[in-house]
């Protein structure tokens, strides 16, 4: 154990690893193995594991293979899935699969693969506490080890989202993010129902709806979106993640960008086409085949109140359209409710070194950094309210990376795209008014 104030000082230190910082880690690892940066990265876990409860065997991302680890960053790493692909011999099965889009397992096989070759990784490593000892952090994990470190880069991923009122009442709901893990338990249940609208939703309910007829349960959707909307993959929406919509969004007034936020879901959190086109088709095939489901599917529906009582939930329905109030009995209970930004209790002995908003959030600047020099504390994945829907896509994980290390090198070490939209964002200087054009110089 390094006792504080001695020993070795890293020049960063990551702290979490999901494909965010695993990213991170990849992409430095060229400059770990020179010598130019002296980075480790500490996770409370024994082994990578990227959302367990949720690798259905023909689940595929809804982003394509470059949107790996490292590959819009830099094609030629030796982290790219491409690479994986090659060394584990199914290189050319992905080339006449013909499809952009790995299968959900693949991508977490591929990370673990890179997760553990990578140098600088402790797995193991439950963060405690971290201080600041006037020259450099102190990150104490459980173990006792201290680490010290001139950076901090943040990536402990979101916590799910449980309803208020379902928490409360008790009993054995799941979240989807445990479903693979109660699955069986689940379809010993006379009734099942789902809750949420986006992708994982619509996976859990697909799973359920296939396997219906060999056990029996009544199955429910219930969502409160006006309906079961398909995420929009059109590219000039497409053109929203990318660096010029990150700083036109960071520039807009806070409660604007709030508002954003909540309109632009569905640009981010829908089902893709092809699941919402298979679900119909199962329920058709089951219909022809004299396996009529018995299932429910509801839209404009809340979950307002729950109780767990003899062995099963009486939930309390809010319909938002027509205003009635009604209830439902199930036995089993699934939250598709996504998850939230959480901020973890082991950054409060450097809670006066970050910048906050005004509604208490970090302050994430065009860097990533939340603390008062704009220069030592990363996030990924916690900037939502400042960079819009890019902090979740893996697809521009690469490129906050990309500009992380720059920060943490002082030089570009792969290339930061300034510009890549066909359209523009805000008012071009050139229709500015002479007085607005001074102003945003």
């Amino acid at each position: 154990m390094t006792a504080p104030g001695t020993g070795h000082v890293h020049d960063f230190v990551g702290i979490g690893l999901g494909p965010f910082n695993l990213g991170l880690a990849a992409l430095a690892d060229p400059l770990r193995e020179s010598g130019e940066l002296d980075g480790v990265f500490l996770e409370a876990r024994d082994r990578f594991d990227w959302h367990p409860g949720m690798l259905l065997a023909d689940a595929t991302l809804q982003v394509p293979f470059l949107a790996d680890l490292v590959t819009m960053a830099d094609p030629t790493s030796r982290w790219s899935f491409l690479n994986y692909l090659k060394e584990s011999g199914h290189l050319y099965p992905f080339y006449i699969r013909e499809s952009f889009y790995p299968l959900r397992r693949e991508y977490d096989d591929y990370c673990r693969w890179a997760a553990e070759r990578i140098g600088g990784i402790r797995f193991g490593q439950r963060v405690t506490a971290v201080e600041h000892d006037g020259s450099a952090y102190l990150v104490r994990s459980a173990t006792g080890e201290v680490v010290r470190a001139r950076r901090v880069v943040l990536g402990i991923g979101t916590s799910p989202r449980i309803l208020d009122c379902v928490r409360a009442a008790g009993g054995p709901a799941v979240h989807s993010a445990d479903y693979l893990a109660h699955k069986e338990t689940l379809q010993q249940q006379e009734s099942i129902t789902v809750v949420g609208s986006g992708q994982s939703a619509a996976e859990i309910y697909h799973d359920l709806l296939s396997e219906a007829p060999d056990h029996g349960y009544e199955l429910t959707w219930l969502t409160r979106s006006p309906r079961f909307f398909p995420m929009e993959y059109t590219k000039l929406t497409l053109e929203m993640t990318s660096p010029e919509y990150a700083a036109y969004h960071r520039r807009l007034p806070e409660e604007t960008r709030d508002r954003l936020g909540r309109e632009q879901r569905h640009l981010y959190k829908g089902i893709s086409g092809d699941l919402i086109d298979a679900i119909f088709d199962l329920h058709y095939a089951q219909r022809v085949n004299g396996h009529g489901p018995r299932t429910t599917l509801l839209t404009h529906t809340a979950v307002t109140g729950a109780r767990w009582r003899a062995g099963g939930y009486d939930l309390e329905l809010h319909h938002t359209e027509t205003g009635e109030d009604f209830g439902l009995r199930t036995g089993g209970l699934v939250l598709a409710t996504g998850y939230a930004a959480t901020e973890p209790s082991f950054l409060a002995p450097v809670e006066g070194r970050i910048r906050r908003d005004a509604r208490g959030r970090y302050d994430v600047a065009g860097n990533y950094s939340v603390d008062l020099e704009r220069g030592e504390l990363f996030v990924q994945n916690a900037e939502e309210h400042t960079h819009s829907l890019i902090a979740p896509d893996l697809g521009m994980g690469a490129y906050r990376n990309s500009v992380i290390l720059a920060a943490l090198t002082g030089r570009e070490v792969y290339p930061i795209e300034k510009s890549i939209a066909v359209q523009t964002f805000g008012v071009p200087d050139r229709l500015r008014r002479p007085q607005h054009v001074e102003a945003n110089r």
